[in-house]
Parts: structure tokens; sequence; C-alpha cells
């Protein structure tokens, strides 16, 4: 009697396991799409994110400043053509002169500043980064493709 006590005791905390893992798995994983997107286990990978803050350069020549700032928005439409640059985006005004946020596909610090100095407007000094290594979804370079079908007018 106490051995079969045992051996239920021991498959119902088998089957509970068992349970508990097979309700950890997603049913909708898509291993080919998770590996196309470097995934993780968690559906995750590296980035690298960089804060772009007022630079250093000081001037006030509005044909220099619409220039850079030209060249600026070009870059940002050749990386992300490149499959290099996934989110970009202006801040509010703050205290801190943060300007707009950048994520990169990239787990590379070096790749990233190399990136960043095709930017007319970071070169010159208009816009200087912060970068950090970030770890968020891998399926973020995916919405670009829908973000390109939702604008009316060209930003």
């Amino acid at each position: 009697m106490k051995r079969t006590l045992k051996i239920n005791s021991l498959a119902i905390v088998l089957l509970l396991l068992m349970n508990i893992t097979a309700a950890a798995q997603n049913p909708n994983y898509d291993s080919t799409l998770a590996k196309s997107l470097d995934a993780d286990d968690y559906g995750m990978k590296g980035f690298v994110l960089v804060i772009l803050k007022t630079g250093s350069n000081t001037t006030i020549d509005k044909e220099f400043i619409n220039k850079c700032f030209t060249g600026h928005m070009e870059n940002i439409n050749r990386l992300v053509d490149l499959g290099k640059l996934i989110v970009a985006g202006p801040l509010g005004k703050n205290d801190k002169t943060y300007r707009g946020i950048f994520i990169l596909n990239t787990t590379d610090l070096k790749e990233a500043e190399e990136m960043l100095q095709t930017d007319p407007a970071i070169k010159e000094k208009l816009l200087d980064a912060e970068l950090y290594k970030w770890y968020g979804s891998a399926a973020l370079p995916v919405y670009l493709e829908a973000s390109d079908k939702i604008w009316k007018v060209k930003p």
C-alpha cells in the first residue's frame, strides 16, 4: 500500500510538472520566423538604444542647420533601408536636452558608433549621442513593413 501511494504520488508530481512545462510553451511559436529575427527562446534579442541630445555646436547658421538635418532624415531612411535602424523618433521638450531616440539593429557599440557617424547632424555636433546596450522584442524589425503603410504625409 505504501509503495503504491509513493508511485501514485510520483506520477501526480510528474504530471503536474509536465502540465507546467506545456503551459509555458507558446502554441503560436514560429521557429522559422524566430530564427530569421535572431530571437532567443523568449522572443528577445539585443539592440543598441541611442539617446540623441543637443550637441555642442551652437551655430545659428540656418542654412547649415537645415542642410545637416535634411541629411539626418536622409540618413535615417538609408539606415532603415539597410535594416540597421528599427526605431527613430523625436522626444518632447524636456530638461535633459534629450532630442530623440534610435534603436539600432546591432549589439556592437563600435558598429553603432560607426553608423551614427554617417549622420551629418551628429558628425557636425548639432546632435550628440549616448549609446546603451538594450534587450527587447526581436519582432521590432517586422513592424517597419506595416509602418510604411500607415502614413499619409511624409514627415
